[in-house]
């Protein structure tokens, strides 16, 4: 899948944060948690190092890039409602990948996915991440089980 990441814009944020998945992965919608939405949608707050991707002129997915632990980076990304579940995972991950390698030189990759949802952990671990443990996280209004996964 070739893809063209460009920095996020305001209109493309607000686009994403108006992604309405169909059960059970609404649990991603954007608008599920207020805090997850605003720093999502506040350009104050959204993370300097947040993209979109586009393909065909089409807005299919976004990545945040979180440098804390660098060389080993942590990433945030999400596939449009329209994509997603029809067998273009594991090439969007390994486009999130490459574009993490060649920008901040990433030696490593960690990322966190909820549990339950386990088409993307096997997109995961096709492409080479392992999972590692599992944590409870404060998110949409209650305490969900996340499970922690590097490559």
């Amino acid at each position: 899948m070739k893809i063209q990441w460009t920095p996020i814009t305001q209109q493309e944020a607000e686009e994403i944060a108006g992604w309405k998945y169909p059960e059970p992965y609404d649990f991603y919608n954007m608008t599920a948690d207020e805090d997850d939405l605003e720093l999502f949608i506040n350009p104050e707050k959204r993370s300097p190092h947040t993209y979109s991707a586009h393909k065909g002129g089409s807005l299919i997915g976004f990545l945040t890039v979180d440098l804390k632990n660098h060389p080993t980076v942590d990433l945030g990304l999400g596939m449009h409602p329209d994509k997603a579940g029809k067998g273009l995972g594991e090439s969007f991950v390994k486009s999130c990948l490459r574009f993490a390698t060649e920008k901040y030189q990433a030696g490593a990759f960690t990322l966190s996915v909820a549990t339950f949802n386990k088409r993307a952990i096997a997109v995961y671990e096709r492409v080479g991440f392992k999972k590692k443990q599992t944590f409870m996280q404060a998110t949409n209004g209650g305490h969900y089980e996340f499970l922690s996964m590097e490559k």
